[in-house]
């Protein structure tokens, strides 16, 4: 088995003003998901992101504070979930709670290093 992050890309829930109902709601398809995945084993971490963010670029090192006028979507969370391949997560991320919302998967293998 391997590790794979996947990146949860899309619009702010703020900015898609969405009601207190619609929120629970969709809460409910994210606790629903993240048991499954714990149910199966294969959940070994997430968290929800922030909007605002701080960018430290080149070799200046400048700082830019977020969000980035340049990205309509966010990063909004991560999970990171055991699997053989990246196609065995794909399946998995079939249930991402967001697609209607026009939400993004974007997987990656963790890489390992030897030591």
């Amino acid at each position: 088995m391997k590790d794979f992050m996947m990146i949860f890309i899309g619009p702010s829930y703020e900015d898609l003003g969405l009601s207190q109902e619609e929120l629970q709601n969709r809460m409910s398809k994210w606790f629903a998901w993240n048991g499954k995945m714990e149910a199966q084993g294969i959940l070994k971490g997430g968290n929800a992101l922030v909007s605002t963010a701080k960018r430290v670029s080149g070799k200046d090192r400048v700082i830019t504070d977020g969000p980035f006028a340049e990205s309509k979507e966010l990063v909004g969370g991560y999970y990171i979930v055991s699997a053989k391949d990246a196609d065995e997560v794909v399946k998995i991320a079939e249930d991402y709670p967001d697609y209607d919302l026009d939400g993004t998967v974007e997987i990656r293998e963790v890489m390992v290093f030897d030591q």
